[in-house]
């Protein structure tokens, strides 16, 4: 169901905001294609922090796991990397894939086979993250798994509760997703 109820609108600006906190600094320097490492300074442990703080604010799961890891545990071992950590063309072909759908303002032209993965997160930007965060929403259900209604609500404009017995709205959560992207990516352009 895709979730009229919390707009992209509000996604991006939660988004900005956590990433502003994360990183100590002023949210109106934050572009919606800011690269968060490049442009914003971020580091890997302040993915966790902004993704912890985004799991707070939406009562979502985020993704643990990188896209690559799941390739690899879905695929097996050498197919995203090779045995020197380098990316494969299959991982490059799924990544531009990936990003391509995800968003604009990524340059998928640098995603090339034989690259080092730790260049990937320099690809992240606020509206790639963003899009990941608006597809774990779009999971919430038609109807309320606790009473079957379909009055689906938000106060606050980020937690959506039932309308009728006041249950959270549970999501599938951000690995769940990849995994069947992955799966459904795979069974469309038989990558691998």
């Amino acid at each position: 169901m895709t979730n009229a109820l919390i707009s992209g609108d509000r996604v991006i600006e939660e988004l900005k905001k956590a990433t502003a906190e994360t990183l100590a600094i002023d949210v109106t320097t934050i572009q919606t294609d800011s690269s968060l490492v490049r442009d914003l300074g971020a580091e890997s442990l302040d993915f966790l922090d902004i993704n912890y703080r985004i799991e707070q604010t939406f009562a979502i799961k985020m993704a643990r796991h990188f896209i690559i890891e799941h390739i690899e545990e879905m695929f097996g071992e050498g197919t995203a990397l090779d045995s020197d950590g380098k990316l494969t063309d299959k991982a490059v072909k799924l990544m531009r894939i990936r990003l391509e759908a995800a968003s604009e303002g990524i340059d998928i032209e640098t995603l090339k086979p034989g690259m080092d993965m730790d260049a990937l997160p320099v690809l992240i930007t606020i509206r790639s993250m963003a899009r990941g965060i608006i597809d774990i929403l779009d999971t919430l259900p038609e109807t309320c798994p606790e009473c079957g209604s379909s009055a689906w609500k938000t106060d606050d404009g980020t937690h959506i509760v039932c309308g009728s017995c006041a249950a959270m709205a549970v999501y599938n959560n951000g690995d769940d997703l990849i995994k069947e992207w992955l799966q459904k990516t795979q069974d469309e352009h038989k990558i691998i």
